[in-house]
């Protein structure tokens, strides 16, 4: 424990008080002696970068449940890693820097439910560089973060119809059945519509 302390830069008494709020794991055990490892210090410089960003203690105990409790990389990417979309691995404090203040635990949870974060060890992954770069753009445009994950949920929902209906109408008719190389043709076409329907959109909200 000592040892852990002086590499953390912090006192045995605070990893002790970080211990008995269950912000570090508990060590592994032989006997007598526990052992901490590498996963240990970098939760305390987690903490402590946490902490620096004005995080309080009770906010980062709330982000590591919700945290620990979310589902890992193997769960979300069970069917394989998205074909196009590129994923991002983070430390919790470089998630904290791209939506500044707008981490919370309940914020995480969601976007841990909506499949957007997954853990992997001390990291997390995200599983579009596209999805995470917009998020964070639209929080720096003054969307609360919690917002922005409701509409993601919603627009899941309308591309799973889509998605849907691609493969039920056009998948008769094509060629061995393989509907991937319709993958751009159907993007164009969804593309085209919004664009079509933000015109509408924009020009009753003018009117």
């Amino acid at each position: 424990m000592a040892e852990l302390a002086e590499a953390a830069g912090i006192t045995v008494r605070t990893l002790r008080f970080y211990r008995e709020r269950g912000l570090i794991p508990p060590p592994r055990r032989e006997g007598r002696i526990a052992w901490y490892d590498e996963h240990h210090l970098a939760r305390l410089r987690t903490i402590a970068a946490l902490l620096e960003r004005g995080h309080t203690l009770t906010g980062i105990a709330d982000l590591t449940t919700a945290f620990e409790s979310g589902r890992d990389v193997g769960e979300v990417l069970e069917l394989g890693p998205p074909t196009e979309e590129e994923p991002v691995r983070l430390t919790p404090e470089e998630l904290a820097d791209h939506f500044d203040g707008e981490v919370t635990p309940e914020n995480l949870a969601a976007a841990l439910d909506l499949g957007y974060l997954a853990t992997d060890g001390e990291e997390i992954v995200h599983v579009s560089r596209r999805l995470l770069d917009v998020s964070a753009a639209l929080v720096r445009e003054g969307v609360p973060l919690a917002e922005v994950l409701k509409a993601g949920a919603r627009v899941r929902e309308h591309a799973e119809a889509l998605a849907a209906l691609f493969a039920e109408a056009l998948g008769p008719h094509v060629k061995d059945g393989d509907l991937n190389r319709l993958r751009p043709l159907a993007k164009n076409v969804v593309e085209a519509e919004l664009s079509l329907a933000l015109d509408r959109r924009l020009r009753d909200r003018r009117a």
